[in-house]
């Protein structure tokens, strides 16, 4: 397994002592384990294929924090750099995913010396912990209880799906307090709802309820209260299920043909995809079909 430690990432054996068993909630693999490289304010664990990131700071209702931002980024940069990883959930602890930017937490250093050398070492930090600039390679799974707002959402448009508890409140406050979405909304919203419905959010800055995000095919599901983490891991599992060469170039084909035409498009699709029919995996599934048993994929 692999660690994202300040000097780079090491793969190796891990602290057993870090590692715990989870009763709360179901598992997908069985065994959840702490990672090292989680902070005060931002919880990252390891359960199988799936990686969960909590946003957890209950004092501000989840306001991001370097702490937080630290703990995303690195967060983000594992999922992508470890190989047995497929998919990642992205979640809030006490009932609430994220109430948006605390400006003043954001540019005040963290009191925890390993927080403050990654602040230092991670360019951009910021951008990266906010799925801004960069993206992981793997499918990410937003899991949301109570406020996502302002900042909160913009994390949410960074994911690929989103599940959203009945009683949760969305919505980019940015413009009514005369600011600027600068997650990426602007940009990104446009392009995943319809355009009366990207700005109806982005210049009203009104809150949404779960059902009109819905609506507007903001977010995938919206089930009760108290169960958004319990749907995302069940989503996690079934994505993790899948070849993961298979997922990784169908979310990157999506990524990369972004404003092609679809004659540049599809050769971009080609190239992207014939790897994965030629893949060992590809063989794998097929003969797992054939012998009607699940699937055994190495990412081959």
């Amino acid at each position: 397994m692999c660690t994202l430690l300040p000097n780079g990432i090491h793969c190796g054996h891990v602290n057993p002592l870090t590692a715990y068993r989870a009763s709360a909630w179901p598992v997908v693999g069985g065994f959840v384990e702490l990672l090292p490289i989680s902070t005060p304010h931002c919880r990252i664990e390891r359960d199988g294929h799936v990686v969960i990131v909590t946003m957890d700071r209950p004092e501000a209702r989840n306001a991001l924090s370097t702490d937080m931002l630290v703990g995303l980024a690195d967060a983000w940069a594992y999922v992508s750099a470890e190989p047995d990883v497929r998919v990642a959930i992205l979640t809030g602890a006490n009932g609430t995913f994220c109430a948006g930017a605390d400006l003043k937490a954001m540019g005040t250093p963290s009191e925890d010396e390993r927080v403050r050398q990654r602040a230092a070492e991670i360019t951009d930090f910021h951008w990266k912990g906010l799925l801004r600039d960069t993206l992981p390679t793997k499918p990410i799974i937003c899991a949301v209880e109570g406020y996502a707002v302002a900042g909160g959402t913009e994390l949410l448009v960074g994911t690929d799906l989103r599940v959203v508890a009945e009683g949760s409140t969305l919505g980019l406050f940015e413009a009514r307090r005369g600011l600027f979405p600068m997650g990426g909304s602007a940009v990104r919203l446009p392009r995943q709802i319809p355009y009366a419905f990207a700005m109806d959010l982005l210049l009203t800055g009104r809150a949404i309820t779960a059902q009109e995000a819905l609506r507007m095919g903001l977010v995938n599901q919206v089930v009760p209260d108290g169960q958004a983490l319990e749907k995302a891991r069940e989503l996690a599992g079934q994505i993790a299920d899948c070849g993961p060469l298979a997922v990784q170039a169908i979310l990157r084909t999506y990524r990369d043909t972004l404003g092609m035409a679809e004659p540049e498009a599809l050769k971009v699709s080609d190239a992207l995809g014939w790897p994965v029919i030629g893949s060992e995996d590809a063989r794998e599934g097929s003969k797992a079909f054939r012998e009607k048993r699940p699937a055994v994929y190495q990412g081959k």
